[in-house]
């Protein structure tokens, strides 16, 4: 198991219109923003979810450590297959799709008790909203961190906002970019390609590269690549200024094997 990250970044999230609560069991750790506090439904969920997953890795110990995609049981749980799924998209190993796919399958249960949702899972977001959100950039050392935010509009979401970093954090990664975010109607996708994408950047050349990679996945909606004070853009992202003043905030990297 990697080692908890105290997750400080969330001390920047501001979202007066809605209630937040948290949401932990052993390292999944989620921020849950609703119109009403979801606090029990949402622990119910995150059981429900995580135990799916660990009897499933009880049954196939290489799902918990394949880097690369591996097939799964027919009968095996939605959640699992989901995660298989977007790893074969992005050509990484199924936990690599963890975070993400947790913060969409309890945001499908949720989504009936309100109608705006922001699921926050160390920095992987799921947000559903009929207001205009700004998604605060942190990037760790870069000049950049606090400074941007992607504004996100109401018919952009359902969305996934998911991020990976090869300089903060204590996830797995093969690159050392600052940030690398992805955007995608599919949540464990973005999760699977920000990290994928996150292997190819090793430094500001590889940016490209990066954006190149992502860009040519079926799904994926846009990309920011962050390397010190270089930064890459593609797809449908509206980036502003922004004074920690945000709606809520990505962290840089999934921190822990379970998240």
């Amino acid at each position: 198991m990697l080692k908890y990250e105290e997750r400080t970044y969330r001390d920047w999230v501001k979202h007066d219109d809605l209630v937040t609560v948290r949401v932990v069991e052993e390292e999944t750790d989620l921020l849950i923003s609703g119109i009403i506090d979801l606090k029990k439904q949402a622990e119910r969920s995150v059981s429900y979810y995580r135990n799916q997953i660990k009897d499933y890795i009880s049954k196939d110990h290489k799902f918990s450590i394949a880097l690369k995609p591996i097939d799964v049981a027919q009968d095996a749980p939605e959640i699992v297959k989901d995660m298989a799924n977007a790893s074969y998209m992005a050509g990484v190993g199924p936990m690599s799709a963890v975070a993400g796919a947790i913060a969409e399958f309890v945001a499908k249960d949720l989504t009936s008790l309100s109608d705006q949702l922001i699921i926050e899972n160390g920095g992987d977001n799921f947000i559903k909203s009929s207001v205009r959100r700004i998604v605060g950039i942190y990037a760790g050392r870069s000049p950049f961190t606090g400074r941007l935010g992607i504004q996100i509009e109401p018919d952009q979401t359902p969305l996934g906002i998911c991020t990976s970093s090869g300089t903060v954090g204590h996830s797995l990664s093969f690159g050392r970019a600052d940030a690398v975010i992805i955007l995608s109607k599919w949540t464990a996708l973005a999760d699977a390609v920000a990290t994928a994408t996150g292997n190819i950047v090793k430094t500001e050349d590889d940016i490209k590269k990066g954006i190149d990679f992502a860009r040519f996945i079926d799904g994926v909606e846009g990309a920011v690549i962050i390397v010190g004070s270089k930064i890459g853009i593609w797809g449908n992202i509206n980036l502003v200024k922004t004074e920690n003043e945000n709606s809520c905030h990505l962290t840089l990297s999934n921190t822990a094997d379970l998240s």
